[in-house]
């Protein structure tokens, strides 16, 4: 056979394999992901902080990051991008930009909305931003005594649309916090000087008159008495409008926990006699609730609880509670204990701020230094003094049936408890920063085996977030405590120190660290306690954690007396889960004589 006829045998081939070929081919690409565009960004510097700004409020570079397909769909976006990139340029103090965007070279804006456009490979977005205009007059009036204007908003400041409103904000806010509930911007002038490249702005204020609370006009919604919801709610009729007083009124309608949304609003105009109206709206949570909690070491076993509770009692927004718990399931030293409970709540006892709350207990602790059994209820008052202080005052009585290196002994005492709160945390759940301090004093008379004495204790809390964004948190805690009076032996057990476990030094085992006093066994007289935290935020939802805790546990009422110190470390993780962190850690001792090995916890929310 001939070069040429093998070479139309061949060709002869190819062209009864194309049709193959080229279905095979349309079938690969039918199935293949499209390629997303392409976006560039030009005409501003890439180390300007314009440049992410204008990427991330761009719908363009939105749609290139969802990987949008449709040309059309591009095209909308890309003409919608003008009144975004003005705004964001403008918010920037660029008043005289030059904006083109191109789609594959044509101008998005000249595309007709009826132009059939199936694909798009390329937007170019060119900004001309203009020199920074300043503000050249930066003037806002009348303005309310000891009003404090941004400094953003001065005269040679960069100017910005959101100066010129937090300036409007602040100043009806002070006009606002001075009695004058309707003030208003009543007029602005906003002019640009392009060949000065600044910007004068002049605002005028109408402050209105000075405006007393009048009725609140309860507008029901509520299964809460309505002689009840006023006594709560104390609105200062009569006395000057203050929008921190309006929001003291509905931030107690909320701490009652009886509802689930508490609307307070302003009347549209005042009273001819100067007052004004304040229109209230309460929606019930739902009146009973039953919860359940479950937290694990991996030493001292699991603990489970649950919790009854009825929000609306006696149509006056008090709450009953039940409570009950079993501890140390599977523990690998001590026993079960158990924890039966019930607390009454009664909000606007005595005046609005004064909560009444009366507790009763019963519990069996079976821990590896002591059995006990107690009674013991308590009567107590709470005010709340302002969001972030409150103090707290009651009578209090334990009878307790004891056995332990002693023997076995009862304790009676009867007590005054005095406990003090102040939460300056950015959030109560995730603090980023900020502190939280409390500190109890509880002077109490003892009989059959108990001596009188004094218990105090004390918890300082801080944080402190560094980072874009409060990327890492570190997070300190000081614990200190100590009982003057009575021995050791004189003292009921379950209010002797210890240390070790989650509460206090992770990496050790419950309650391993104690004192030896005369050959025996038994929890100090006095505690300190420190620990250290760094949560550092992996993603969105999950934190990285490092930690160490030490703890000491004092022969005497003097922390620096003789005792016994250890210590702790590990690493955790947290996962936020919307209500409340969810903690895992695995500590290891570091120092101390005791040593239980790798402990494991596993709970809700931070350590501290």
């Amino acid at each position: 056979m001939t070069g040429r006829a093998c070479e139309n045998r061949n060709s002869s081939r190819t062209r009864r394999l194309l049709p193959v070929l080229s279905l095979c081919c349309a079938a690969i690409f039918a199935t293949s992901p499209a390629l997303a565009f392409e976006v560039k960004l030009t005409g501003i510097a890439q180390d300007s902080p314009l440049q992410d700004s204008l990427s991330a409020g761009s719908l363009v570079f939105q749609a290139q990051a969802e990987n949008l397909t449709d040309g059309q769909d591009i095209v909308a976006a890309a003409q919608a991008d003008y009144r975004r990139l003005i705004g964001i340029l403008y918010e920037a103090g660029y008043f005289g930009p030059a904006i083109r965007i191109r789609v594959d070279g044509r101008e998005a804006a000249e595309i007709s909305p009826f132009a059939n456009i199936t694909s798009v490979r390329q937007v170019e977005v060119n900004i001309a931003t203009g020199p920074q205009f300043l503000f050249g007059t930066a003037q806002i009036a009348p303005l309310a005594a000891e009003t404090q204007l941004p400094e953003s908003f001065q005269s040679g400041q960069p100017a910005s649309v959101s100066a010129i409103e937090d300036a409007a904000k602040s100043a009806v806010d002070g006009w606002r916090a001075q009695g004058h509930a309707k003030a208003q911007i009543a007029g602005q002038s906003v002019t640009a000087d392009h060949r000065a490249a600044e910007l004068d702005a002049k605002v005028d204020v109408d402050p209105g008159p000075e405006l007393s609370f009048g009725t609140l006009i309860y507008e029901g919604g509520s299964d809460v008495r309505d002689s009840r919801v006023r006594r709560i709610a104390d609105l200062p009729t009569g006395e000057k409008f203050s929008p921190e007083e309006a929001r003291r009124v509905a931030s107690r309608l909320r701490r009652t926990g009886t509802f689930r949304a508490v609307d307070l609003r302003e009347g549209e105009t005042p009273n001819p006699d100067g007052s004004l109206d304040m229109h209230l709206t309460l929606v019930d949570d739902k009146k009973r609730r039953i919860g359940f909690g479950a937290e694990l070491e991996s030493r001292d076993g699991l603990s489970l609880s649950a919790f009854w509770l009825h929000r609306n009692l006696l149509g006056g927004a008090e709450n009953l509670r039940f409570d009950a718990s079993i501890e140390n399931i599977g523990a690998q030293s001590g026993g079960m204990g158990f924890r039966i409970g019930t607390l009454y709540t009664r909000p606007a006892t005595f005046d609005p701020n004064t909560e009444l709350t009366v507790g009763f207990e019963i519990k069996q602790e079976d821990e590896p230094l002591y059995w006990l059994r107690q009674v013991g209820s308590s009567v107590s008052l709470r005010r709340v003094h302002s969001e972030r202080f409150e103090t707290e005052i009651g009578l209090a009585f334990a009878i307790s049936e004891v056995d332990d290196n002693f023997g076995t002994r009862h304790f009676s005492i009867y007590g005054l408890p005095v406990r003090m709160k102040y939460d300056a945390r950015d959030d109560i759940v995730d603090p980023t920063r900020g502190y939280f301090l409390s500190a109890t004093a509880f002077p109490y008379l003892g009989y059959s085996d108990a001596t009188n004495g004094l218990m105090l204790t004390g918890d300082l809390r801080g944080y402190r977030g560094v980072g874009s964004d409060n990327q890492v948190i570190f997070a300190g805690r000081l614990q200190v405590g100590s009982i003057i009076g009575p021995t050791i032996r004189e003292t009921p057990p379950d209010l002797l120190f210890f240390s070790g476990g989650g509460g206090t030094v992770r990496g050790q085992p419950y309650q391993s660290n104690f004192v030896s006093v005369g050959g025996i066994d038994s929890g100090g007289l006095s505690f300190l306690g420190l620990s250290g935290e760094m949560r550092v935020r992996v993603s969105e939802t999950i934190s990285a954690v490092a930690f160490y805790d030490a703890g000491f546990v004092g022969e005497s009422s003097n922390i620096t007396g003789a005792g016994n110190w250890h210590a702790g470390a590990g690493l955790g993780a947290r996962y936020n889960t919307g209500f409340g962190p969810l903690r895992v850690d695995l500590g290891l001792p570091v120092s101390g004589d005791t040593s239980g090995g790798p402990q494991l916890y596993i709970g809700i929310g931070h350590a501290f």
